[in-house]
């Protein structure tokens, strides 16, 4: 008899030699590692290290040149795995002469789906976005309002599992708290989140595991403060130098508890 109680979770996102090369340059080389469901995972790296690359080749927008994706058990490659998630590009940019509230209305309608006005409210108030964004053009938006636009298309889609590609940008320190406490909802409702990051201390703050991607590889896969532990520094932008600066792959940590 199988003792669920100890039995590992299920895995939300499974990436298995994952390699993708554009012309000569080897951007992904062998990538493997699971996001468990239930979970908040960050993905960390310097820039080129090829984050963007993997999430481009999880949504099936570049193809594979070796191994495997699944979400949820499913190949990337069918569209109703991927039914299951939300995406947040770094770069998002809603259609300029759309209103805040004409382009929320617009991804509802997409997913067939109300816009009931309470609920988008709430979010928005959730997100520290000013009602009269639903009334402005997108090209009046800051860089800030225009993430918190798209966040709250995301989320306004109660998805089981959330992609969100540098989420914190050009937000300022209340609305990163705002997101965080959002996010840790999420969380709590029982969804996936998968995010990249270069500012560590939402990682350490957010997350429950994270992969180091350097050159194409992963170098490190566990929680935030095993990596930490594993070369004995007090603060995870220290030890992911350390991670980062080391000959080889550090080996896969313990995961921590649900």
């Amino acid at each position: 008899m199988i003792d669920t109680a100890s039995a590992p979770p299920a895995a939300a996102l499974r990436f298995h030699g994952v390699a993708k090369r554009f012309g000569k340059a080897a951007v992904l080389r062998g990538v493997s590692f699971d996001v468990p469901a239930g979970r908040a995972f960050g993905l960390a790296g310097v820039n080129g290290a090829g984050k963007t690359t993997l999430i481009k080749c999880m949504l099936d927008l570049a193809a594979l040149d070796a191994g495997t994706i699944e979400i949820f058990g499913a190949s990337h490659r069918h569209p109703s795995a991927r039914a299951r998630l939300a995406f947040l590009p770094e770069r998002f940019a809603p259609p300029w002469y759309l209103t805040g509230g004409d382009f929320l209305r617009f991804m509802l309608e997409l997913d067939a789906q109300p816009y009931v006005e309470e609920e988008v409210q709430s979010l928005l108030a959730a997100l520290d976005l000013d009602p009269s964004a639903l009334s402005r053009p997108a090209r009046s938006f800051s860089k800030g309002m225009t993430q918190k636009l798209g966040l709250a298309a995301c989320f306004l889609a109660r998805r089981d599992l959330y992609i969100l590609d540098e989420p914190m940008s050009g937000l300022d320190p209340k609305a990163r708290a705002h997101l965080k406490d959002l996010l840790a909802a999420e969380r709590a409702r029982g969804a996936t989140l998968f995010f990249t990051s270069h500012a560590l201390a939402d990682i350490e703050s957010v997350c429950d595991e994270m992969t180091v991607l350097h050159r194409g590889v992963p170098y490190f896969s566990g929680a935030p403060r095993a990596l930490c532990d594993h070369y004995g520094e007090s603060t995870l932008e220290r030890a992911f130098l350390r991670c980062i600066e080391a000959p080889a792959p550090c080996p896969r940590l313990p995961s921590p508890p649900c």
